[in-house]
């Protein structure tokens, strides 16, 4: 599993710079992520589009005691990978 650090980790390898740096720049990145995707979709050449996608108010049922509750609509964000991605992947 790769992790936040472990990415940090590489970037500062890669373009040489220190480790809070490179942790630094994708705290900040990744929030530009976050905040920009509540109200836009946010397409990354090359990469993806992050957007975000409003779920359905719907009914849900407890397996365990078959009880019936309703899961209110919540919003959500998705990706979607470009061709350039998933061609990398498979």
């Amino acid at each position: 599993m790769t992790t936040k650090l472990k990415i940090a980790q590489k970037i500062s390898r890669e373009i040489n710079i220190t480790q809070q740096e490179s942790k630094f720049f994708l705290d900040c990145f990744l929030g530009k992520i976050s905040d920009q995707s509540k109200t836009m979709k946010i397409k990354i050449s090359g990469f993806g589009t992050f957007s975000t996608k409003r779920t359905l108010e719907r009914v849900g049922r407890n397996p365990k005691s078959k009880e019936s509750y309703i899961i209110p609509s919540f919003k959500k964000l998705t990706f979607n990978a470009s061709a350039k991605v998933k061609g990398d992947l498979n």
